[in-house]
């Protein structure tokens, strides 16, 4: 299992358009992704649980990955957070 820690840059956060896209890249991987703010544990391929987190600009997220491709889908991920989810 690998931990990274990631804030939320993009100024609507996970909204419906990010957070279906970030989930489409997170299926291409076999490792699980949990996704851990608020006091919440979020599935990273999940698009209606992503949505449900209420997860806003500033947020600190805790990605955890684990499995056979862990490592890099945790860099995936990380670097989608931080490259702003597709938007300025």
């Amino acid at each position: 299992m690998v931990t990274e820690t990631v804030r939320i840059v993009n100024q609507m956060g996970f909204h419906m358009r990010p957070a279906g896209m970030f989930a489409r890249e997170m299926q291409k991987f076999q490792s699980s992704l949990t996704i851990l703010c608020n006091g919440k544990s979020i599935d990273g391929k999940s698009v209606m649980q992503i949505m449900a987190g209420c997860m806003k600009q500033g947020a600190e997220l805790v990605l955890r990955c684990d499995g056979p491709d862990e490592r890099e889908m945790l860099e995936t991920a990380a670097g989608l957070i931080r490259g702003g989810l597709g938007e300025e």
